[in-house]
């Protein structure tokens, strides 16, 4: 084993990438496949065919259900909540479940619902509290409920001055430079 789990841990699951550590009371289903220097909070669940990437930080509380793919160096926080069925029904199984891809370098605020079928563009940020019902564009900022795009946002996590449906450039104070064209914000190589 070349990954910690704490005792109270229940880990079934086989594909679990080294340096992660797996902490209290957390149950990872057989199947799950959880890349390297991984950090999953107390209280976690994360079921069969979850896909988690590399150094993903999931706080205490968040589950992770069927059709769910999390890709490298992700942000959940705290009690996010993850939906794979959009009419669900007690005692109602399905052989698929709807998709949710969360895109490279995401980060979900606190608390945040992320409805199934979506995906969470690359670096975009999800304000604490806000209920996503559509897709997410790269390095968009959203919060609401329902949440709106709001800005943009830097891979650093500073804000970008740039208007949400307007056209042009910015450079972050950091030095990346972004061009927005057609509601679409792409970093310039």
């Amino acid at each position: 084993m070349n990954y910690f789990s704490h005792p109270s841990a229940l880990v079934e699951s086989e594909n679990i990438g080294s340096a992660t550590r797996i902490w209290a009371f957390v149950h990872v289903l057989k199947g799950a496949e959880i890349g390297a220097d991984c950090n999953i909070g107390e209280c976690c669940y994360i079921e069969s065919d979850v896909k988690v990437g590399n150094e993903v930080v999931i706080k205490n509380g968040v589950s992770l259900w069927s059709g769910l793919q999390v890709e490298d160096r992700v942000f959940i926080g705290p009690n996010v909540s993850f939906t794979n069925d959009r009419i669900p029904r007690a005692k109602v199984f399905h052989e698929h479940y709807e998709e949710t891809l969360v895109r490279e370098g995401a980060s979900i605020g606190a608390n945040a619902t992320i409805l199934c079928g979506i995906t969470l563009g690359s670096w975009c940020v999800v304000g604490a509290g806000s209920v996503v019902t559509h897709t997410v564009p790269d390095f968009g900022l959203v919060y609401g409920n329902p949440a709106q795009l709001r800005g943009w946002i830097c891979t650093c996590g500073k804000p970008l001055p740039l208007e949400v449906d307007g056209e042009g450039q910015a450079q972050c104070m950091c030095g990346e430079v972004y061009i927005i064209s057609r509601g679409q914000l792409r970093r310039q190589s």
